[in-house]
């Protein structure tokens, strides 16, 4: 796929984190665009997972039957919040399909039931977000910080989270395939 012919932001696209963005939250991040108008626009990090103990009355690992979940730093504005990232079209008057097969949304009902299915749907729980003011998102792709790629549900919820940054480049192509193999820390000699 050649970037420059994807270079519309919109619901379901993916940003990645170009490698000028060196440090900090977003360092190789791959964010999910969730919205995106006018007024703002916000997204999901879905490849910064997180190792934290849910409270009881949401999850108790123990009763956990479901092996499709992941929890996901999803970006540093209002970490204490949680939203449902998931492929399942059943409750869609709860939730925003944001690409094929992707759906953010759902209750607590839905979450608890979703957790004790074996069968259940793929759900990144997602802790944060990250946000834009009008046009700030066009600005930082226009400065170079994003590149960008379509969403899809494969690489949302089957493609190792520490791998999506280098998969997405890779898939790319040309210069952006060279830019995958950089390594993290440059200081290593």
């Amino acid at each position: 796929m050649n970037p420059a012919v994807y270079s519309q932001i919109q619901r379901g696209t993916l940003l990645i984190a170009t490698p000028e963005l060196e440090v900090g939250f977003f360092f190789r991040g791959v964010i999910l665009v969730c919205e995106h108008n006018s007024n703002g626009s916000f997204g999901l990090l879905i490849n910064k997972p997180l190792e934290l103990d849910l409270p009881e009355e949401i999850l108790s690992m123990e009763q956990l039957a479901n092996p499709r979940i992941g929890i996901r730093a999803g970006g540093p504005i209002q970490t204490n919040q949680m939203m449902l990232l998931h492929t399942s079209s059943n409750i869609e008057h709860q939730t925003l399909k944001v690409c094929e097969g992707v759906y953010l949304g759902g209750d607590l009902q839905f979450l608890q039931e979703t957790l004790l299915d074996k069968e259940g749907p793929y759900v990144h729980l997602c802790f944060g977000y990250a946000g834009w003011g009008g046009s700030q998102l066009e600005r930082e792709f226009l400065d170079g910080h994003w590149f960008l790629h379509p969403g899809n549900a494969n690489h949302i919820f089957h493609t190792p989270p520490e791998k999506l940054w280098q998969t997405l480049l890779r898939e790319m192509g040309g210069k952006y395939a060279s830019l995958s193999m950089i390594p993290e820390d440059l200081s290593l000699n």
